[in-house]
């Protein structure tokens, strides 16, 4: 997405003025931004140390900046709701998500969490998504392809009831509102101790997805809220931001036991 102290063709930019919404380009000779403050040229862009300011034709002042992973996330084309950045952050983390890993995930909705596995794993690491909705799925291989990130991904259109074709991969995330019903298929791809998580708005989705963890031997289940507050950036005044995003769902993570350790539970070993 860009490194370095100066922008280079190729790379994603960031222009950020002191009003309207921040416009994210990917920069290439002789094309041109056009916005309602005026029109900026590529070639003006490319070459320019990062964070540097730059004048529209019409003398309106904007900053030149590389996008976050957030940014790029929240500008996302999307026909379903998308995950927030902070629902998306826990996740990365709570399942050791980085880089040279195989994850799986089931319901690529517009491919904002494809997305972050994508970054997170890196050039030596894949995300192999399932959707049952062709049209979906097209939109958000197009979101993928567009941050450059393609090569990681494999997507695949299928009803996960069907199973996965991939084994052993190290984490799993279920994005669907009955994922209790795909716990034995989530066991065969996923290695032995790998992760799984899920996503669900309601706790008595929540209670039954417990249940069947636990019926299915995954162990170490955790569920968590994330509330995310914004405070206004005024040193004399600093106080909350009026709203807040609250409540977005409830994420539910676990660890699959391996053969043995279930034997164990059973008493064979």
């Amino acid at each position: 997405m860009g490194s370095g102290e100066i922008s280079k063709d190729g790379d994603l930019a960031q222009l950020l003025g002191a009003r309207g919404k921040p416009i994210t380009v990917r920069l290439k000779s002789g094309e041109r931004v056009q916005s309602t403050h005026g029109i900026l040229q590529h070639d003006d862009l490319i070459g320019l140390k990062w964070g540097m300011r730059v004048k529209s034709h019409l003398g309106k002042s904007f900053t030149l900046l590389q996008p976050a992973l957030d940014d790029l996330i929240r500008g996302l084309r999307r026909n379903t709701q998308i995950l927030y950045p902070k629902d998306i952050g826990y996740i990365l983390i709570s399942m050791g998500i980085g880089p040279g890993q195989k994850v799986l995930e089931a319901g690529t909705g517009s491919g904002a969490l494809t997305v972050a596995l994508a970054y997170a794993v890196g050039p030596e690491g894949h995300v192999y998504s399932y959707e049952k909705r062709p049209e979906t799925q097209t939109l958000a291989h197009s979101n993928v392809e567009g941050l450059g990130l393609a090569d990681r991904v494999t997507f695949t259109v299928r009803d996960i009831a069907e199973g996965f074709d991939e084994r052993g991969v190290q984490a799993l995330y279920f994005d669907l509102p009955n994922p209790q019903d795909y716990l034995t298929q989530a066991r065969e791809a996923l290695q032995a101790g790998g992760f799984f998580g899920a996503i669900l708005p309601t706790t008595n989705q929540v209670s039954i997805l417990i249940s069947a963890l636990k019926k299915e031997h995954f162990s170490f289940i955790e569920v968590s809220e994330i509330l995310h507050r914004y405070y206004n950036a005024n040193a004399r005044r600093l106080r909350p931001a009026d709203t807040m995003t609250g409540h977005t769902g409830y994420l539910v993570f676990a660890r699959r036991l391996s053969a043995d350790a279930v034997d164990q539970e059973r008493g064979k070993l």
